[in-house]
């Protein structure tokens, strides 16, 4: 085995370039969060990270706090600068015009645009490029971005709250609530990472959820596009998702663009102005959900965050469609009358069993929270 190119001083620049990264949780979509750090040897003279799409990149913000001392230093970038002319010029001639002599990136872009041009062009200048530190953390901050771009879906996050005898609500549908504040205030700011937040129309039917971001005040976030499948616009006009607080886009079947004013509102009135309408074919009596998150993709959505009731949930899950289970675990019993967690076919045999490995277990409040992924 070579030994690795990256010191143990590469390893806490690029560390640091990724923390920085994070401070664009919230508010980089539909761009990836990106952090960068410029540094000779262990003086960092520039720091950056990329707030929003539209504003600078991470790489622009840390050559402007180093400026002259950028020349002959090393820069640190969880992702391959661009190499195109998108909303921004290019980072890599930004860095090549500044003179870093070397660039350390952590993972490459695999946008069409980019995907080893930024490197090329770094490379063509006479800089010295390393690719591949701390590759996988620098993914897992972009695991929806990476999923749009080299699946054509987003990322999937589903998440699920239930008792300790596997129950999310009693037998006549009441839920609230199953985990105490302190979950429910986490929840929100999954929500607020993400690019979309999806249910069904069977929820929006009987818990009538506002599907919003609520986070402490001077908190920013990206508002995520609230998703309703609601294959025959069952969705009514009073219903907190069609209130205008949140973009809303409402999936239906071919031929169900017409069921709406049955529900008491029209895509036209001004009254819905955030509310929009799409068709997405169908497969076995349901909305496709292939097509349904491909749709998404192609409005940028990275991360989509789901909040709905067991069948949605199951069908995700069995469709191979659910990236990651986000479980919050109440330390109560709500019997064997009460609601299941998921709605999953029948097992013939225990080789069968949907594996899951475990991310992350922590204690929120009074609950515990899983980070669950298909083994």
């Amino acid at each position: 085995m070579s030994p690795s190119p990256f010191s143990s001083l590469d390893h806490r620049h690029m560390a640091q370039a990724l923390r920085l990264a994070g401070r664009g949780l919230y508010t980089t979509q539909p761009n990836p969060r990106v952090g960068c750090v410029i540094a000779h040897g262990e003086d960092v003279v520039g720091e950056g990270w990329h707030p929003r799409a539209g504003e600078p990149h991470a790489e622009v913000f840390a050559l402007r706090a180093a400026g002259e001392r950028a020349r002959g230093a090393t820069a640190y970038v969880t992702l391959e600068p661009c190499a195109h002319h998108g909303r921004t010029p290019p980072c890599a001639d930004a860095l090549i015009a500044a003179g870093v002599a070397r660039v350390v990136v952590a993972a490459e872009d695999p946008f069409p645009q980019v995907d080893g041009r930024g490197i090329g062009k770094l490379r063509a200048a006479g800089i010295a490029v390393e690719a591949g530190l701390l590759r996988e953390a620098a993914r897992e901050l972009n695991a929806g971005f990476f999923s749009r771009i080299e699946r054509g879906r987003p990322f999937v996050r589903v998440k699920l709250a239930m008792s300790l005898d596997g129950r999310t609500a009693l037998g006549n549908g009441e839920s609230k609530w199953i985990t105490g504040e302190a979950a429910r205030a986490d929840v929100q700011r999954w929500r607020a990472r993400s690019s979309a937040i999806l249910t069904g129309s069977g929820t929006v039917l009987a818990d009538d959820p506002r599907l919003t971001v609520r986070l402490p005040a001077g908190e920013a976030f990206a508002p995520p596009l609230r998703v309703v499948l609601d294959r025959a616009l069952r969705t009514p006009a009073g219903s907190h998702v069609l209130d205008g607080s949140a973009p809303t886009l409402l999936l239906h079947a071919a031929g169900a663009g017409e069921a709406a004013a049955d529900a008491g509102w029209t895509a036209g009135d001004p009254r819905f102005a955030q509310v929009e309408l799409a068709a997405v074919p169908e497969r076995g009596g349901a909305l496709d959900l292939h097509a349904a998150l491909a749709l998404l993709a192609g409005r940028g959505c990275n991360e989509v965050h789901v909040e709905a009731g067991p069948t949605l949930c199951g069908a995700l899950l069995e469709a191979g469609l659910a990236d990651e289970l986000l479980l919050y675990v109440a330390p109560l019993l709500l019997g064997d009358h009460a609601r299941p967690l998921l709605r999953l076919p029948p097992l013939a045999e225990m080789a069968a069993r949907w594996r899951l490995r475990v991310l992350e277990q922590r204690t929120v409040g009074t609950d515990w929270r899983l980070r669950l992924r298909p083994a």
